[in-house]
């Protein structure tokens, strides 16, 4: 590598629902001196889903206003959703709580990052919240759709009418996938070479998101079960997929299908194991914002150098 000194990989997982739970991220606090090939083989080494670079840590001597980059284990992606909570914490600790800017492959983004005690008043935890780019949506090609529900196993009878098949973008195009009844939703199976070679044509860097609704809870709050697939190594399944549940607000947001301004709780990662969390925030105009906190993962070191 081109640094006397290996980097600092920190390790942590984001929006977890409960211990064991989250989506890992690798988190590189200053690559300014990496290049684009030695950052695809830390992520490549590391393997999990997306790990995230630092590559300015202070745009203009501003340790508030950093430039990042994305790579998954096999390439550079646009956005990261749960790695961007996970830096976003880890700069919060080392810089303290408040804003940051991020200037990403898809535009800037603002992060608000706030200290919460626990339940027993005597610690913090750190909650990170980033507001999207505009999302956009459009319609999902009927040969496409075609293919990715062959590919999933399902017939157009299995979808839920209320949320017609698109292709929703905020930082990365996912198309969306809304099934009707829970166990279907819960027993369908992809072949994941076939899967991601259909999504590297259509340029899906992120996931496949496929949701199930649960209805409105007594808050008010809209209930939604998803599974964000991510053929990527020997990953299959996405556990926590923050770019994917903006796109999901926004495109719930174009097609009418809530009321802004709304909040949504997504439920992710119980099929491989990691249940998730995840809170989106539905405004009137603008980036949807997206919310969870990251801790370092179990059993493993803080950083690795």
């Amino acid at each position: 590598m081109s640094t006397t000194r290996p980097p600092e990989i920190l390790r942590l997982t984001a929006f977890a629902a409960e211990p064991g739970g989250g989506n890992p991220a690798g988190v590189v606090l200053d690559a300014s001196v990496l290049t684009d090939a030695e950052m695809q083989a830390i992520a490549t080494e590391v393997a999990y889903p997306e790990t995230a670079f630092v590559v300015d840590p202070g745009i203009d001597g501003d340790d508030r206003h950093l430039r990042m980059r994305y790579f998954s284990p096999g390439a550079e992606v646009p956005f990261c959703g749960h790695a961007t909570i996970a830096t976003a914490v880890a700069l919060a600790e080392r810089r303290g709580v408040g804003r940051f800017t991020l200037e990403t492959n898809v535009g800037p983004l603002v992060v608000e990052t706030a200290s919460d005690a626990d339940t027993n008043g005597d610690a913090s935890s750190i909650t990170a919240s980033f507001t999207s780019v505009e999302p956009t949506v459009r319609d999902l090609d009927a040969g496409v759709a075609d293919r990715l529900l062959s590919l999933l196993g399902l017939e157009r009878s299995d979808l839920d009418e209320r949320w017609p098949l698109r292709e929703s973008f905020a930082g990365n195009r996912h198309p969306v996938v809304a099934v009707r009844e829970q166990q279907v939703f819960d027993a369908f199976t992809f072949d994941p070479t076939a899967l991601r070679t259909l999504m590297d044509e259509q340029g899906w860097a992120g996931t496949v998101t496929v949701v199930h609704d649960h209805g409105i809870d007594a808050d008010g709050q809209l209930l939604v079960e998803a599974r964000n697939l991510f053929p990527v190594g020997a990953i299959t399944e996405d556990p926590a997929t923050g770019s994917a549940a903006a796109s999901f607000g926004g495109y719930l947001r174009a097609l009418g299908l809530l009321t802004p301004p709304a909040r949504i709780l997504i439920r992710q990662g119980h099929h491989v194991g990691a249940p998730s969390l995840l809170t989106v925030d539905v405004p009137v105009t603008g980036g949807i914002t997206v919310t969870g906190t990251a801790q370092p993962i179990a059993g493993c070191d803080e950083s690795t150098r």
